[in-house]
């Protein structure tokens, strides 16, 4: 993927400001806001890993469980015509709508990465 860099099993974005002629991002998947930047691939590298530890180092010291980025579940919205569809294949299957819709998912990313 383009435009993020990974540490410790954290994800953040990489973009650029024009305005300010600066590399910036934020830590992706957490509700915690954890922004950092920097003036080159390298700096930006540097303080998003700093960011990152010192996110934990507090947590660790206000004694908080650290977010994690991506936990394995998440809630979707479809219409109900949808979800009947989905239950009704999965059972025609004999298997359960997250492990159709799971298969789904690595289905269609399997030619985008």
């Amino acid at each position: 993927m383009n435009n993020l860099i990974e540490y410790k099993g954290y994800y953040g974005s990489v973009e650029y400001s024009d305005k300010d002629d600066i590399l910036f991002g934020k830590v992706l998947g957490i509700n915690s806001l954890i922004s950092y930047e920097g003036d080159s691939i390298k700096t930006l590298k540097s303080d998003f890993q700093n960011a990152v530890d010192d996110y934990l180092s507090l947590c660790e010291k206000e004694g908080l469980t650290p977010e994690k980025t991506y936990k394995g579940s998440f809630n979707i919205r479809i219409s109900p015509e949808m979800h009947k569809k989905l239950a009704m294949y999965s059972f025609s299957q004999q298997c359960s709508i997250n492990s159709t819709v799971e298969e789904a998912i690595t289905e269609y990313l399997a030619d985008k990465e």
